[in-house]
């Protein structure tokens, strides 16, 4: 199928060519032919299979045909978060721009005044995080009445943030009378149920419905103690020569600190959070595409809708808390069928992320040591026994791991003193023991010089 068979205008196929797309993707051959035919949509689809345009399109094709004087919006499309929000505007104004449609993004963190000011020039299209949105229609600034179409881009990810009540508002303030256009790339009962409530027998659409990574991403774990990890990306974009990689921290206060370190190791670095203005976010995000940063590190804000042309690595510095969010960080590379490699630091209270990673997968993601950095690398000669590497203990003598059980044995007892045998008493085989012993017997010296000494003469007792 091509894209003159979905029925498209003529100024959107040329659009399309000019972006450099010669077919469309199974979900855009799926998703454009049901909402040019009125159909209300629940989709499900990985990032990076082209869902933005899939939408996009046929909104701005069928609300050309028939253009509309009013001020206010007859599109609303829902996005998460502010990054998602204008790369979603971005690709309708580029659309939008070709056949005189007017379109605009609002969105939280910066001035609301601008933002007024624009829809009160008349607007199409609008683009808008959930927050932002109720904020401009409390002040009388929007009317959502007018409404034709509707779309929640990223549901899932929109519920997680808690914005189900900012949703139930939304729809209070539209027309029931709409066609409305659901996408998620998991679903959730959250998920469904939304779906329940607001749409009309949709058309249902899964275009992968085994959750997979993209071919096109390689894959690898590195088991690493916690306080390796940092030594051990410094020595990754070292000795493979990154040119430019994203890493993604589990919180906000972890993206500041491992910035911090990697600066302070002469890596070109920023974080990217919410706890950062918009102004701040923008400016690093642009930045970062221009290859000024060598180094983004992000929390999960930046896992989805976040598109960075021929990024070549990604990093879980921490893993992450749900598996389907393995899936949205390493979709950040290897995008556009460019190749990418998506490297895991996973430390031993990890383990359990990685296998239910596997087991969403369902394949074992390639382990790899590096020596002198990886618990499972080689470990120095001189290094006798290193506990939890297992070349290390297949290497070591079984007298090296009895004197090392019988010390940690001693350390972790709380029914007796370090060192103590049977009834509390030093137990001379230990090492413990015998210092234990040392120490009685250098105090019984010290004692005995301390006495005092008896004189022979008038002073001696009779």
């Amino acid at each position: 199928m091509s894209f003159e068979d979905l029925g498209l205008r003529v100024e959107l196929l040329k659009a399309v060519k000019t972006n450099g797309y010669t077919a469309p993707t199974p979900i855009q051959s799926r998703v454009i032919p049901s909402i040019i035919k009125g159909r209300d949509v629940l989709a499900r689809a990985q990032t990076g299979t082209g869902k933005t345009d899939a939408f996009a399109l046929p909104l701005v094709h069928m609300l050309s045909r028939q253009k509309s004087n009013a001020r206010h919006p007859r599109a609303l499309i829902l996005a998460p978060t502010r990054e998602l929000a204008l790369q979603v505007g971005d690709c309708f104004k580029d659309y939008a721009r070709r056949v005189s449609l007017r379109c605009s993004v609002v969105y939280g963190g910066v001035n609301i005044n601008p933002q007024i000011h624009r829809l009160r020039r008349g607007i199409d299209i609008l683009v808008a995080t959930p927050g932002r949105l109720l904020d401009l229609a409390s002040h009388r600034d929007l009317h959502l009445s007018q409404i034709e179409f509707l779309v929640f881009d990223e549901a899932d990810r929109m519920l997680d943030l808690g914005f189900s009540g900012e949703i139930s508002a939304i729809l209070e303030l539209m027309p029931t009378n709409r066609q409305t256009m659901l996408f998620s790339a998991t679903y959730t009962p959250q998920v469904r149920q939304l779906a329940h409530e607001m749409l009309n027998d949709p058309k249902k659409i899964e275009v992968s419905p085994n959750i997979k990574a993209a071919a096109s991403i390689s894959q690898r774990v590195h088991l690493v103690e916690q306080v390796n990890k940092c030594a051990l990306l410094v020595h990754l974009m070292g000795k493979g020569n990154w040119s430019q990689v994203l890493v993604f921290t589990r919180t906000k206060h972890g993206a500041n600190k491992l910035t911090e370190k990697l600066m302070a190791k002469g890596v070109s670095a920023a974080a990217l959070h919410g706890n950062m203005s918009q102004s701040q976010r923008t400016r690093t995000l642009k930045e970062f595409k221009k290859g000024e940063i060598r180094t983004l590190v992000a929390t999960d804000v930046a896992a989805r809708g976040l598109d960075i042309s021929n990024l070549p690595h990604v990093v879980n510095y921490d893993m992450p808390r749900a598996p389907e969010d393995y899936i949205h960080r390493i979709g950040r590379t290897g995008r556009a069928g460019v190749s990418g490699l998506a490297v895991s630091l996973v430390n031993h209270d990890e383990n359990a992320s990685l296998k239910a990673i596997e087991k969403l997968l369902k394949q074992k993601i390639p382990k790899k040591s590096v020596e002198g950095y990886t618990v499972d690398g080689a470990v120095p000669e001189f290094v006798l026994l290193r506990p939890k590497n297992p070349f290390s203990e297949k290497k070591a003598s079984k007298g090296i791991k009895e004197v090392v059980s019988k010390r940690n044995a001693s350390k972790t007892s709380a029914a007796k003193p370090a060192g103590a045998g049977k009834g509390g008493k030093p137990d001379s085989k230990s090492s413990s023991g015998k210092k234990a012993k040392k120490f009685e017997k250098k105090l019984s010296r010290s004692q005995a010089r301390s006495r005092p000494i008896a004189r022979k003469g008038k002073n001696r007792k009779k």
